[in-house]
């Protein structure tokens, strides 16, 4: 079932056939679904791009052009509309013009902003690519809400790049989620010296795959 109301955002249920499959990986895959935009994206193979909320320049730089090569492509770059690397993400795909996408799963309901720094990025999204949910409208931020919003990040995708993590960064939660549902996951390392390198350093470690350009990931998920 579908329902709509003044806003514009739809719900659809597990009944639904845009109701993504992957999220039944999950052992709680959420009875409804909210998403403002585009639906016929959720068909999509998609590709999670997550990291710091405080990254280097060069981190940013490096969300900025592993979206804009994965999304060329052809995979949906998706993401959780964080500060930092999720923002950075979802700009290099939606910088491409019309003809790409980025999805963002919101840890609110799709009728508040957080962070509210990034309601002109939600604005882009919704009109060219999709924001979802599980957080009825109405509903704002709470801390419980954003593991919770990781785990559908993890169900969505076919792998997770992770760009600068620190050793308690909520990045490492979805690469673990990710990992414990089957997804590739991938980390860019960086100087030893560096804190935000120590999450993908322990990824890499823990067997995730270094990777040092798009390519990487892209050879990897035979694309």
């Amino acid at each position: 079932m579908r329902t709509n109301n003044p806003s514009g955002i739809l719900s659809i249920s597990q009944n639904d056939p845009d109701y993504p499959p992957r999220l039944w990986d999950l052992f709680d895959p959420p009875k409804l679904l909210y998403i403002y935009g585009e639906s016929r994206l959720l068909r999509l193979p998609m590709i999670a791009i997550v990291g710091s909320r405080i990254p280097s320049q060069e981190g940013i730089k490096n969300a900025f052009q592993f979206s804009q090569a994965l999304s060329k492509a052809g995979f949906l770059v998706i993401s959780g509309m964080a500060r930092g690397i999720d923002g950075a993400a979802h700009c290099g795909a939606l910088r491409l013009g019309k003809a790409h996408s980025t999805l963002a799963v919101c840890g609110t309901g799709l009728d508040i902003v957080y962070p509210p720094e990034h309601a002109s990025l939600a604005q882009d999204i919704g009109q060219q690519g999709l924001l979802v949910s599980e957080l009825a409208p109405g509903i704002g931020p709470r801390a419980h809400h954003f593991p919770r919003r990781n785990r559908l990040i993890a169900a969505l995708c076919l792998g997770v790049v992770v760009i600068e993590a620190a050793e308690k960064s909520g990045s490492l939660i979805t690469a673990r989620l990710a990992n414990e549902l089957g997804r590739e996951i991938f980390a860019l390392p960086g100087s030893i010296n560096q804190p935000l390198s120590r999450g993908c350093h322990q990824l890499i470690q823990q067997g995730a795959k270094l990777v040092q350009n798009p390519n990487d990931v892209l050879d990897e998920l035979h694309f």
